[in-house]
This record gives structure tokens, sequence and C-alpha cells, in this order.
């Protein structure tokens, strides 16, 4: 079984920045791709970023590219989302995600970001 528990959350002004982290237990961490996503109320659930199980590529939603990075540590089985120029429409909980590309079997229980203005 594979459990992901995010890390990182909390609440910033407009312009601020926040890291977000995740961190994977059970099976191979290696082996998977691992994704960010977000849900704000009353919104469907939207992807943010993915990164494969090597870290060579990563992608990353229309609303957040330029501002939030993406990356990994296979030896530590963890995932990270940096988010810089932080909005207040970025607000939502954020979900950490695993599985092998392109499907997401795993995930945590999310995490609350709040951007005021």
């Amino acid at each position: 079984q594979v459990q992901l528990v995010e890390s990182g959350g909390g609440s910033v002004q407009a312009g601020g920045s926040l890291r977000l982290s995740c961190a994977v237990s059970g099976r191979s961490f290696r082996s998977y791709s691992t994704g960010w996503f977000r849900q704000a109320p009353g919104q469907e659930r939207e992807f943010v970023a993915t990164i494969s199980w090597s870290g060579g590529s990563t992608y990353y939603g229309d609303s957040v590219k330029g501002r939030f990075t993406i990356s990994r540590d296979n030896a530590n089985n963890t995932a990270t989302l940096q988010m810089n120029r932080l909005k207040p429409e970025d607000t939502a909980v954020y979900y950490c995600a695993a599985g092998v590309a392109p499907a997401f079997d795993y995930w945590g229980q999310g995490i609350q970001v709040t951007v005021s203005s």
C-alpha cells in the first residue's frame, strides 16, 4: 500500500510563496509519476503539475506555469511543489498523487492553501 502525506500548507498574502511537500511511503516511489492537484470550494479538481518517475519531464497547468515548480527526491521519497507569486485564486485544498503515468492511483488527504489579497 502506498501512503502520501502532504505538508507545508497554510496562509499567505498575495505575492508570497509556499512550499508543499509530499512524503511517500510504501511501494517503490521511484516507479511512479507524481502530481499535484487542487480543488477550490464549489469547483472541480484541477490539475496543477506532474513530474515523471525520473524527474526528467514536468508538466504544468496553464494557471500556474511560470510560478510553480514541481520537483522530487527519489532518495528520500518526497515530492515538492514550490509556489511563488501566489494569487488569491490559488486558494484551494492541494492534493499530492502518485501512480504509473498517466493514471494516479494513490492520493494524499490534502492540505489547505489560502492566499489573501
